[in-house]
């Protein structure tokens, strides 16, 4: 597969990552051993860019992963994410980016990885009662001592971004982007562009639903978090299908799957963008990284442009930080 930089800073990657945290929640059930092959198959197929985060399975998703690279740590590039916080009840949600708890958070991940450094370490959202500055310092601190190589935000507005660069360089925000999400290219992407910061989108199959693979809201099963999605329920699911069946037409011309429509979208909008999409199913991921080999006309990518974005809001509650 061929690599995308990420950043001026040297970062570089594959030009598709593995998003893991479906292997551990969100999606209903899933299967460890399942996880790990498909973690294998990615390193195989040249995917080396697994993205996590410490609050996915409360940490679970961290030790899964670091269980799957132990004896091939060299043949990745390592993300994971901090600052939103977990309490007891499984719903509740909070964000902490105060300087010691970036401290801690960093070497907690590292134990559950089992590794002595991350290559991208994100702000997985923004705490709105610490200053950026502080939070980014003490981040900055982490790639002094040796434990993170590169810096990343999540999901962080565009001055928020400008700040941060000019603490310490940002090699890469994530951000939702897909042909049923773009609000981010109206002023996130562009400031990125501007400081030369890399662009991770994650979702790049609008959480399953560009696959084609749902026709109501009845195909999700037990613990799936999209049975909240507002994207996903009653009438404005029968509204985005819309989306996927034009994602459809353009695939049954090509004679390729609607996800690899929707993953050669996002790839085309620049060179410095990796999405993540996730799976826990080494055919999906084979599938998803053979998007990088398609390439969609200038027709096709202005008849997919066309396309109306997803109705309903992103999450089921937009003060949440629920990833």
């Amino acid at each position: 597969m061929d690599s995308r930089r990420l950043g001026t800073q040297g970062l570089e990657t594959s030009a598709i990552g593995l998003g893991c945290m479906g292997m551990s929640e969100f999606y209903g059930a899933s299967d460890d051993g399942d996880s790990i092959a498909t973690i294998h198959r990615a390193l195989e197929i040249g995917i080396d860019l697994l993205d996590t985060a410490d609050m996915y399975g409360r940490g679970e998703n961290e030790k899964l992963v670091g269980r799957a690279i132990a004896d091939r740590r060299d043949e990745v590039t390592l993300a994971t994410k901090f600052g939103i916080v977990r309490g007891d009840d499984p719903t509740s949600r909070g964000v902490n980016g105060s300087p010691a708890y970036v401290r801690e958070a960093i070497d907690a991940s590292l134990q559950r990885l089992g590794v002595d450094h991350v290559d991208l370490h994100y702000q997985h959202r923004v705490d709105p009662d610490v200053p950026i500055e502080e939070t980014v310092g003490a981040m900055a601190e982490a790639v002094g001592a040796g434990k993170v190589r590169y810096l990343g935000l999540s999901e962080a507005a565009p001055e928020t971004i400008r700040r941060a660069h000019a603490t310490h360089p940002i090699s890469a925000v994530q951000t939702e982007l897909s042909l049923w999400e773009r609000g981010a290219m109206e002023e996130v992407l562009p400031v990125c562009r501007e400081l030369g910061i890399g662009f991770v989108p994650y979702s790049p199959l609008g959480r399953g639903f560009l696959t084609g693979r749902f026709t109501s809201s009845a195909d999700f099963g037990d613990g799936d978090f999209r049975n909240n999605d507002p994207r996903m329920r009653e009438q404005n699911f029968d509204r985005n299908i819309g989306i996927v069946e034009a994602v459809k037409r353009v695939a049954e011309r090509n004679g390729v799957a609607p996800a690899q429509v929707a993953l050669a979208w996002v790839l085309a909008q620049g060179e410095d963008l990796v999405p993540i999409p996730g799976t826990r199913k080494v055919e999906r991921l084979e599938q998803n990284a053979a998007a990088a080999d398609i390439v969609l006309g200038a027709a096709e990518l202005r008849e997919l442009d066309d396309v109306e974005t997803a109705t309903g809001d992103r999450y089921a509650n937009m003060e949440s930080v629920n990833r």
